[in-house]
């Protein structure tokens, strides 16, 4: 892994790059630099005076972009707060750091009123987090404007963690985003947790009475602990076992010796169309190396122009959780 604030420097063709899936508008980097220059700066110092009382606020973004660039586009939909909304549901239930999102856009807008949207504040924060942990630091191209429609039946779009590799692949590829990108952007599980009630049915009674054949026996007695049968299901449960905070390739390693606890991130192992890339991002003997740092800043910019809303079915919102 690269040092942490590396400088990644892309092409323009990729920075400014048209959204893809079923979006029309474009994004650019320095978006703001004349209508609110200290738009990037707000939105950091925001998230790290929050990442320094509760580092669990950086994958908490994380997820938050992504969960909300999977289901409808990269719109903020997923702030939008009420009956019905998408951060209602049950897939969504777990996300945090919706206080930072809200602290920086009340700066913002008494900085530069009706000027920055939540959507880009949403992927700015998710850059600044993944930079918090030690990972690589991108220019995210900015511009998207907020989405007015947020429907809790939505998320029902989002992959799920008993997902086949195959379903994983479809549901990535509607967005353009290839098997390459699927591989890369599960690997932000380097930081963050799961709660015991997403993965504890692969303990006990996953098949044939049995714990799930694939998790490692050595590292089985590990997770029965922390989540045991009638325990708590709430338990928060690391990721990426042994480098939690970091962000990292420790992850890939994980999952080659069989301690992914997610279901569906570990048959990113065991899948031999994902495999590949998990062995390349190890530089395993064999394969052609591919950096991770670099390629996850690559995936991000993918995913972070999918379904980029212009016009009249879209806004700069004033407060995010709400539709003007």
């Amino acid at each position: 892994m690269e040092p942490s604030y590396i400088f990644l420097t892309m092409a323009v063709t990729l920075l400014s790059m048209p959204a893809t899936g079923f979006g029309q508008g474009t994004t650019r980097v320095g978006f703001y630099s004349k209508t609110c220059p200290r738009a990037e700066s707000i939105v950091k110092s925001t998230v790290e005076s929050h990442f320094r009382s509760n580092p669990a606020i950086a994958p908490g973004l994380l997820r938050m972009h992504f969960h909300d660039c999977f289901v409808n586009g990269c719109d903020g939909s997923v702030l939008i707060d009420g009956p019905n909304t998408e951060r209602k549901a049950v897939q969504n239930s777990l996300l945090r750091g919706f206080d930072v999102i809200d602290e920086a856009k009340a700066k913002l807008e008494a900085a530069c009123p009706g000027v920055v949207s939540c959507a880009d504040i949403l992927a700015l924060a998710a850059r600044d987090s993944v930079v918090l942990t030690k990972g690589i630091n991108w220019k995210v191209p900015t511009g998207r404007r907020d989405g007015k429609v947020s429907l809790q039946s939505d998320a029902a779009k989002l992959p799920g963690f008993t997902d086949s590799i195959e379903s994983q692949k479809q549901q990535f590829a509607r967005f353009g985003l290839n098997t390459q990108d699927l591989v890369t952007l599960v690997g932000g599980h380097t930081i963050g947790t799961a709660a015991c009630l997403v993965f504890n049915y692969r303990l006990n009674n996953f098949t044939n009475g049995g714990p799930d054949p694939t998790i490692n026996p050595s590292f089985l007695p590990q997770l029965q602990s922390l989540c045991p049968q009638n325990g708590n299901n709430s338990r928060r449960v690391d990721l990426d076992t042994g480098s939690a905070n970091k962000f990292d390739t420790s992850f890939f390693t994980n999952l080659k010796n069989g301690r992914g606890v997610l279901e569906s991130d570990q048959k990113l192992w065991t899948d031999a169309s994902t495999r590949t890339f998990v062995q390349q991002f190890l530089g395993e003997k064999g394969v052609r190396k591919l950096n991770f740092g670099k390629e996850f800043a690559k995936s991000m910019v993918k995913m972070s122009n999918i379904g980029v809303k212009t016009g009249s079915n879209s806004e700069i919102r004033r407060v995010c959780t709400a539709i003007n």
